[in-house]
């Protein structure tokens, strides 16, 4: 079974090598320069320009209901025939709050808690941007279980990038 795969900017072109994934998505701040990797086509890299932020602050982008809507909407078309990859700047809060929410998406049935506990085991250093899981959980209509489920796993060590990863479906 395909896994998703998290890392940070810097270590996408050697993740997509590594991994075999052939579904990238970037979350990065706006302006902040991506190359795609060759094997990855261009319709199957989504490209979230949104800030690692939960409150409004000038200058910055919140993420929003359209960037989610646009994540829910990829990883509904992703094949699951190989591996997706998804990162952020560090590969810490964008991407394993993307993580968590993919693996809650596809596993409809399967317990908040359960997935966010593996989503800790796999990393020590995620701290899923809770912006991003509070809307999921509320248009995947998980009732809070997502967010409670996030908050109970708390912050992850401190880290400068955090290191790659895979979280199971």
């Amino acid at each position: 079974m395909p896994r998703l795969h998290v890392c940070s900017l810097r270590l996408i072109d050697a993740e997509v090598a590594r991994t075999g994934a052939r579904s990238l998505v970037t979350l990065l701040s706006p302006n902040t320069p991506v190359t795609r990797p060759t094997d990855i086509a261009a319709e199957r890299h989504l490209n979230i320009s949104m800030s690692d932020i939960l409150d409004h602050l000038p200058g910055q982008v919140r993420p929003e209901r359209h960037h989610l809507d646009a994540f829910v909407d990829f990883v509904a078309g992703w094949d699951r025939r190989e591996p997706m990859l998804i990162h952020c700047f560090a590969g810490v809060s964008r991407s394993t709050a993307s993580a968590y929410i993919a693996a809650c998406q596809l596993s409809p049935h399967r317990d908040e808690t359960e997935i966010a506990r593996a989503l800790r085991a796999a990393s020590p250093t995620a701290t899923p941007n809770l912006r991003f899981i509070a809307l999921a959980d509320e248009r995947l209509q998980r009732g809070g279980r997502m967010v409670t489920a996030i908050e109970a796993i708390g912050r992850g060590e401190e880290c400068m990038e955090g290191a790659p990863f895979a979280l199971e479906l």
